[in-house]
């Protein structure tokens, strides 16, 4: 196995299967690749009240707004230079491996599957706190615990069913879940009074809330890499497709924050996940209340389903390059990862008794770890591979590449460094199991005690004269 990810990309993409896979599934469009995006990173302004209640209106609307400058424009940037050199399923699995050797690239892929899982965790969490206030036997107990398997495997199932289906479930979603945002926002503009949005208390800020709220909110932009084999043309549509979805999640976040911290005098400690509903009934009564809390259950099945499609799809990348047992490779008669699904739902499940803050916290400390290797592995490909083909290139050399990169390195530092004793000893822990299990499997597959292959499709990683190819470079799209 260790063998086999030691690799330099030719750059090499099959235009013969841009509209369908060697599996015979129709592949992912614009539209529904916009939305996946979306749900990726977003699914809506539900989970950002903590902002508020963290720091106030004014820390909250400026974080969002530099947030998304010194992170997300330059990670969905990454994403879309490294999704088109390497456009296949596995995604940042398959950078760092190219980059740092197979050891580095399991590594990432361990630390961010388990940090996808345990953020799925969250969404059935943050469904039941928008419909507790209308079914208050869903606040705990077993009603809870039930509530959250079947959601559970009602999603998985979904997920069973095709790419293809959820991504334009995502679409629908997306629609109905930002639309009554935007009628609160109208709503609340003849309530605005200006001055509410500086309130500031510089004294009493939860800096690890705030920080972590933002960061969770505005990260993940490199999920849809590891679908990058499931969608037409990625080379042209992946950039685009990103570019429209940054517009879409920030701007659902600033409008209602900036509307509705406007409309009502703000009380930090009301400002808790669901508060948006109970403005949405101060402002426009039952009904507009009613339709928020549907948005955020529909949200929140968005958010799942396309969680665990990246992370189900990740692990079905690492199978065909022969990182996992041949088994993870395995796909459904809908084409679908199959194994990955299940072993995505079954870790769902296990984590979902964690409280919210408790999830965001562990997840963006695991995401942090693999947010490291891929800079690294970013800026290693520039400096040693310069000329391979790129059709999307940031315009930045290589010193400018790093300069992009220091204000979110920064940022990952301070995330880590906030992180609460528990947090942080749980997340190193899985780490060094992750530093474990990839030798074990290189042993199990010496041994002959699982069977691991590469797919014969896949551009051939080891062939020496890949580096020879180097400057034949494709024009650049934009």
């Amino acid at each position: 196995m260790e063998d086999r990810v030691d690799f330099k990309y030719d750059g090499v993409n099959n235009e013969s299967k841009e509209r369908k896979g060697g599996h015979g599934i129709p592949k992912v469009s614009m539209v529904p690749l916009v939305f996946l995006i979306f749900y990726e990173v977003s699914g809506g302004p539900f989970g950002i009240e903590d902002s508020v209640k963290a720091a106030g209106p004014l820390l909250a609307i400026v974080g969002f707004l530099l947030f998304a400058l010194i992170w997300s424009i330059p990670e969905a940037l990454i994403t879309a230079e490294m999704g088109t050199m390497f456009p296949e399923n596995g995604g940042y699995v398959v950078w760092v491996s190219s980059a740092l050797g197979s050891f580095w690239g399991f590594q990432q892929g361990w630390a961010k599957w388990l940090s996808g899982v345990i953020d799925n965790a969250l969404y059935p969490v943050l469904f039941l706190d928008y419909v507790k206030s209308s079914i208050p036997a869903l606040g705990g107990g077993l009603p809870r615990t039930f509530a959250v398997l079947i959601l559970t495997v009602a999603l998985t199932y979904m997920n069973y069913r095709g790419l293809t289906i959820v991504g334009w479930v995502a679409v629908f979603l997306g629609v109905f879940s930002l639309l009554p945002f935007f009628v609160m926002g109208l709503i609340a503009i003849p309530h605005i009074e200006p001055s509410r949005w500086f309130e500031m208390d510089l004294d009493n800020v939860n800096w690890g809330l705030y920080l972590n709220t933002l960061f969770w909110n505005l990260n993940y932009w490199d999920s849809i890499s590891t679908l990058a084999g499931e969608v037409e043309n990625p080379k042209r549509t992946l950039p685009r497709a990103l570019s429209y979805a940054l517009v879409l999640v920030v701007g659902g976040y600033l409008y209602p924050l900036i509307t509705c911290t406007a409309a009502l005098p703000v009380v930090r400690e009301s400002w808790t996940d669901g508060y948006f509903s109970d403005i949405a009934k101060i402002l426009g009564g039952f009904w507009l209340h009613s339709w928020i809390q549907a948005a955020a259950a529909l949200s929140n099945m968005g958010n799942f389903v396309t969680e665990m499609s990246s992370d189900s799809y990740q692990l079905l990348g690492m199978a065909e390059r022969g990182m996992l047992p041949e088994f993870f490779g395995k796909r459904s008669r809908y084409g679908t990862p199959l194994i990955g699904i299940l072993f995505s739902a079954f870790g769902v499940v296990l984590l979902s008794w964690m409280s919210f803050q408790e999830i965001i916290a562990a997840e963006n400390y695991l995401y942090c770890f693999g947010m490291i290797l891929e800079f690294i592995a970013f800026i290693k490909l520039r400096m040693t591979h310069p000329s391979t083909s790129r059709p999307f290139r940031i315009p930045l050399g290589t010193v400018g590449s790093v300069l992009m990169i220091i204000p979110p390195s920064i940022l990952i530092v301070v995330v880590m460094v906030l992180a609460s004793f528990k947090v942080m000893a749980v997340s190193i822990l899985a780490v060094l199991v992750g530093f474990a299990l990839q030798p074990a499997l290189v042993y199990m597959e010496k041994k002959r005690w699982l069977r691991f292959s590469v797919r014969e499709d896949l551009p051939d990683l080891l062939d020496p004269s890949a580096g020879a190819a180097e400057d034949e470079t494709t024009p650049l799209v934009v």
